[in-house]
């Protein structure tokens, strides 16, 4: 049965609104994010910039943390990181991390990686989260060992495995939680991957490249300092940095799956849709557009100095108030909307 546009505007209303409370808890007995030093939180990565070696923490965070860039702006970090990096508290005699990983909230898990040569994440494990906004998944990546099992329903401070130090790019001496929470971009990934890519999908939908987090560490603090923060209230605050219209061909998918991302009358048979995203790439707002466009397109861009791939993990590219879609930008754009199912 269609709903008359004011019913579903009540619908999507009472869904924001019954969204509940996060009630986090952090994955490991490491807590000095609340702490005056930091960095005893996050675990550092190795840095050369301009001939200077560095162990900086701050790589360890959340956001635009990595791989420096001299540009107009002065010097930048241009990688851009999707979760947090938590530094081990405890460690045996051979220095081999000895914390319990456990769930950071009520959930399912979904997914398990047990074989750490199939992902750069090494064994990770996906919980699904319900907070009465569409679901959320949180990823725990880097484990020695996993003791969580697909199906296995999980309180807040469920064990998972243990911390440790598989998949690309970390030893033993920057053995780490990896920790991410985001949305899934398309329950159809698998026959996107297969349209752009030659290699197998060893994940199906719970491939990183599926996966938009949000900023996990700002979201504790915040519910640090008001326990009743809700999942849409934290999106809320997230700045937008670029939008992007594209012909409207269907209802997307992200936003049958998630009430808040849809803003405005989606009953309304307008001949576009706007999407808006923040710097990460995770999509903020799904708003109908009476702008017509044939392919996907930039229509709003945050001014900067430096070039727009710095600040959009190159799915943009130009400087101040322009903006064009890169290849990977049309890729991305294609698993957002599902066009390659066209």
């Amino acid at each position: 049965m269609k709903l008359i546009p004011f019913l579903s505007s009540i619908l999507v209303s009472y869904s924001l609104q019954a969204a509940s409370p996060l009630a986090l808890k952090l994955p490991t007995e490491n807590e000095y994010i609340f702490s005056k030093t930091p960095e005893k939180f996050y675990m550092y990565t190795y840095r050369n910039f301009e001939g200077a070696d560095s162990h900086p923490w701050t790589a360890g965070k959340y956001g635009y943390v990595r791989t420096l860039r001299r540009t107009d702006e002065g010097v930048i970090a241009t990688k851009f990181h999707e979760g947090i990096d938590i530094r081990p508290i405890k460690r045996d005699r051979y220095n081999r991390p000895l914390d319990i990983v456990n769930s950071i909230a009520e959930g399912t898990v979904v997914y398990v990686n047990a074989h750490s040569g199939n992902s750069n994440y090494g064994n990770y494990v996906v919980v699904a989260h319900d907070w009465g906004s569409g679901t959320f998944y949180s990823l725990y990546a880097h484990l020695a060992s996993v003791s969580a099992k697909v199906g296995q329903k999980l309180s807040a401070g469920s064990p998972l495995g243990i911390m440790g130090y598989t998949g690309a790019g970390i030893n033993r001496e920057r053995s780490h939680l990896h920790l991410e929470l985001g949305v899934m971009a398309n329950q159809d990934f698998s026959k996107w991957h297969g349209a752009y890519f030659s290699s197998p999908n060893n994940h199906g939908n719970y491939n990183g490249l599926n996966m938009n987090g949000l900023n996990i560490a700002e979201l504790f603090i915040r519910q640090q300092n008001n326990p009743n923060l809700t999942i849409t209230q934290f999106i809320e605050k997230v700045p937008t940095y670029f939008k992007v219209t594209i012909p409207r061909h269907r209802e997307l998918d992200l936003a049958k799956r998630y009430p808040w991302i849809r803003k405005g009358n989606h009953e309304l048979m307008t001949p576009a849709w706007e999407i808006s995203f923040a710097s990460s790439g995770f999509p903020l707002a799904i708003t109908p557009s009476n702008r017509a466009v044939v392919k996907p397109t930039v229509t709003y861009v945050t001014p900067t100095k430096s070039d727009h791939k710095y600040h959009t993990k190159g799915i943009i590219s130009g400087t101040g108030k322009q903006a064009t879609l890169t290849s990977l930008g049309q890729r991305v754009m294609s698993l957002m909307t599902s066009s390659f199912l066209d």
